[in-house]
């Protein structure tokens, strides 16, 4: 390793033997006569192979080229590059490779001849750190000056250190405006003020108010006009000292979401109530109206008191007006009505329903005969039944049975009784049932309510059955909804028939008081709903029956074993609380009294009941809403049956 170990001591030769950093000595004609461990380390040549040699063969080009021509003129003229300074250079190794290193060449004297020291460290893994840094800062850097959302540095007495150009856009400053300034710049009062206080009390108590946590606060722009902002704040330490990062996201636009969705819910709320209480007001008024008209006919000889009746007159007209103003505001859009033929509609739905509805989702259409044609927009009716059916199949998860039904329906006085809003009179009714979970008593009373949803956040509106809600009340028709949970739901849209018929064309033939047959048996009436009950009570009285009255199949039971033999016929609703519904009570009945009569009544559709359920018993089955020619038909119809 030493060309003249004599010349050089022990000590000194443990210290270049052992040193981390490699070094090197070559004479003044740039021939390497010492070449230390490390310098084998970092080039990859033993000693034996560089010592003798010109040391340009550790270097790349243009350096290896150059090298002679160097040390020439530094000879002849004395003119430096690197002799008595440090710099960074590139080392090229045995195997042609290059690495960065840091060389500081010195120059000494040695038996008169001019001799220079080389000591180098390699920079490699520096250089390599320098870049992952340097990456990673890159990065970074990126992030913030992409970001969406402002990033703003400030240190610990408040001066801002960094404003990225999001902030910019936010605040209408420009970075160069604010770096360098405190913060409270971009603060109205009372923060502008307060906030140098509250530092140095987090300085001296560790006191936090927002440090560590996201809040809403009110940003100041440029201009003087402020906006609402989510900030979160976090610190780090920079030097020793604290630095704080702050994340701003604009709300602006959230916040006027929210104010307009809240305000869109008032309005659908106010044009309820004013389209409810315009509608309620009406029935008063026709009531008012109509009665003044017959008494008016019936004055005709006493004009001092017709004046006051045609005065009652006007002053309902000018309410009527008022009305109908209200009506006007509670409507959400301009329908284009016309005669529409359901079944075909229906049917033409079909392809949509398969494109747009799961695999798992069976659908079945049943579309009756001799359908009345309704009065309504086509569109907006293909909406709602879409819509419908959206709904079912969202409550269908492991799949199900969709079921549409079209059949004539009519809505008469005994049913407006329980739904006042209805005009009594022939409507065509679509059906849409599924299988599905169902809802609970809760759910059904507020299915209606604009954004009522029982889905998940982000997966549904709450608007679409108050959509289809507001469809069918805008044309003159009626919504209801049958359902139970575990039992699916049915929900029947009524839609004026084109020509509002008296009695309507029904699957069934059922005719007006003349054909009305009466009895004197006894009736069983089990019957949940106290003004359906009344009604079927009222009804079976008046057709001369004697009448037994419970509120429950558990009730019922303990009548039938009250009565015994006495009672001819069971008519019992089928989905009732209390854990004993229609199915059950009737095997039971028939256990305790084989020769009862059974007329089960339901609001789902008779398709439904038979699929969803098997029972062992032979019954007939009354859909609701009936009639009392209805009624009359088929209680006389089993009575009658050997």
């Amino acid at each position: 390793m030493f060309r003249d170990d004599s010349q050089n001591e022990i000590r000194l030769r443990t210290l270049v033997e052992t040193v981390v950093d490699g070094v090197i000595l070559i004479d003044s004609q740039g021939i390497v006569f010492m070449f230390n461990p490390a310098c084998e380390r970092l080039f990859g040549y033993r000693a034996e192979e560089v010592i003798g040699q010109n040391v340009k063969i550790l270097m790349p080009t243009p350096f290896h080229e150059e090298h002679d021509q160097y040390l020439r003129n530094y000879r002849e003229g004395g003119e430096r590059k690197i002799i008595g300074i440090g710099r960074e250079v590139v080392g090229r190794r045995k195997d042609g490779s290059t690495f960065p290193m840091d060389l500081s060449v010195g120059e000494a004297k040695q038996a008169g001849q001019t001799i220079f020291v080389g000591i180098i460290h390699d920079l490699t893994e520096r250089k390599h750190s320098e870049r992952v840094l340097l990456e990673t800062a890159s990065r970074l850097q990126a992030v913030v000056e992409t970001a969406v959302d402002g990033v703003i540095l400030i240190d610990a007495r408040g001066r801002v250190q960094m404003f990225n150009p999001a902030c910019e856009r936010l605040f209408g400053y420009s970075s160069e405006e604010v770096i360098g300034q405190n913060v409270k710049l971009l603060m109205p009062s009372p923060f502008h003020e307060e906030h140098d206080q509250y530092l140095a009390n987090y300085r001296e108590t560790g006191e936090r108010k927002i440090i560590g946590i996201g809040r809403e606060v009110v940003g100041r722009r440029k201009n003087g006009t402020t906006f609402p902002m989510d900030l979160s704040v976090g610190e780090a330490r920079q030097e020793g000292e604290p630095i704080f990062v702050g994340i701003i996201h604009d709300l602006t636009e959230r916040k006027r979401t929210s104010e307009q969705l809240v305000q869109a819910q008032k309005m659908e709320t106010v044009g309820q109530l004013s389209g409810g209480i315009a509608h309620d007001f009406n029935n008063l008024l026709t009531v008012i109206i109509g009665n003044s008209d017959i008494l008016s006919e019936k004055l005709k000889a006493r004009p001092d008191l017709k004046q006051y009746c045609d005065g009652v007159i006007n002053a309902g007209m000018r309410g009527a007006e008022l009305t109908r103003r209200l009506l006007a505001f509670s409507r959400r859009q301009e329908l284009q009505p016309t005669v529409i033929n359901c079944n075909q509609l229906v049917e033409g739905m079909r392809v949509l329903l398969q494109r747009t509805l799961r695999e798992d989702i069976d659908i079945r259409i049943v579309l009756r005969q001799q359908l009345m044609m309704a009065y309504a927009d086509a569109a907006q009716l293909e909406s709602a039944i879409l819509n419908l059916s959206l709904n079912a199949q969202d409550a269908m998860p492991l799949g199900g049975t969709l079921t549409l039904i079209t059949e004539n329906a009519l809505l008469d006085e005994r049913y407006q009784d329980g739904h006042p809003e209805v005009t009594p009179g022939g409507y065509v009714s679509i059906n849409v049932t599924d299988d599905g979970t169902g809802m609970t008593a809760e759910v059904k009373a507020r299915v209606f309510e604009p954004f009522f949803t029982t889905k998940d956040v982000g997966k549904g509106s709450g608007l679409g059955l108050s959509m289809v809600y507001g469809f069918i009340k805008q044309s003159n028709g009626h919504v209801a909804i049958y359902s139970e949970p575990g039992l699916g739901t049915t929900v029947r849209l009524y839609l004026p028939a084109a020509k509002n018929l008296r009695e309507p064309v029904l699957d069934h033939t059922g005719g007006g008081p003349e054909l009305e047959p009466r009895g004197a048996e006894t009736v069983l009436v089990i019957e949940d709903d106290s003004f359906v009950r009344g009604y079927a009570v009222g009804t079976l009285e008046s057709l001369g029956y004697r009448v037994i009255v419970a509120s429950d199949g558990r009730e019922g039971l303990d009548k039938l074993g009250q009565y015994g033999n006495q009672i001819d016929v069971l008519f019992s609703d089928i989905v009732m609380p209390g854990g004993l519904g229609g199915w059950e009570l009737a095997e039971r009945a028939q256990e305790l009294q084989p020769g009862v009569r059974i007329l089960l009544t339901s609001g789902y559709p008779l398709e439904t009941m038979t699929a969803n359920f098997r029972p062992n018993i032979k019954s007939a089955i009354l859909h609701k809403p009936y009639r009392k020619s209805d009624l009359a038909l088929r209680i006389r119809e089993i009575l009658d049956q050997k």
